[in-house]
């Protein structure tokens, strides 16, 4: 899809904050606000926003704990890899996932209350035939957390 430099404008504001009004984006993009309107639509119905998310403290939400994972799997089966990113998709801890190259197969973002959610995550999750191994990261400190990308203007 093309994006004109007014798409790419309103889609760097509801990056940065997806509560402004249409007319307020509006008013940034040099628009009425029914168009602007509209144009969301649009980039809604394109796929180009995917979802309109709030990012939540892990703390307020009692779920202080991310651990980075990174996952090799047994063997680079077609039928393995498809069945591990099912796992993923239907597990909620699980904040994110790649499919990457290099070391690992794949790299998890996991959230857990504690050590000890943590522990029995892994018992569950990873404790099948099919992984090979598995390297976890503790978090110390969330220094960014966004999901914006850099579009130019």
């Amino acid at each position: 899809m093309d994006l004109d430099r007014v798409d790419r404008k309103l889609l760097n504001a509801v990056q940065r904050d997806n509560r402004l009004t249409t007319a307020e984006l509006g008013e940034l993009a040099g628009l009425s606000a029914t168009a602007c309107q509209r144009r969301l639509k649009r980039l809604r119905d394109d796929g180009v926003i995917e979802a309109d998310v709030a990012i939540v403290s892990p703390q307020a939400v009692g779920r202080p704990m991310l651990m980075l994972a990174s996952i090799s799997l047994e063997r680079e089966r077609v039928d393995i890899i498809d069945r591990f990113k099912q796992a993923v998709r239907r597990t909620p801890e699980i904040m994110s996932a790649y499919y990457v190259t290099g070391e690992a197969d794949f790299v998890l973002m996991i959230s857990v209350r504690d050590m000890a959610e943590y522990e029995a995550f892994t018992r569950r999750f990873f404790h099948e035939s099919d992984i090979k191994a598995v390297k976890t990261m503790v978090v110390m400190d969330r220094i960014k957390a966004s999901l914006a990308l850099p579009i130019e203007e």
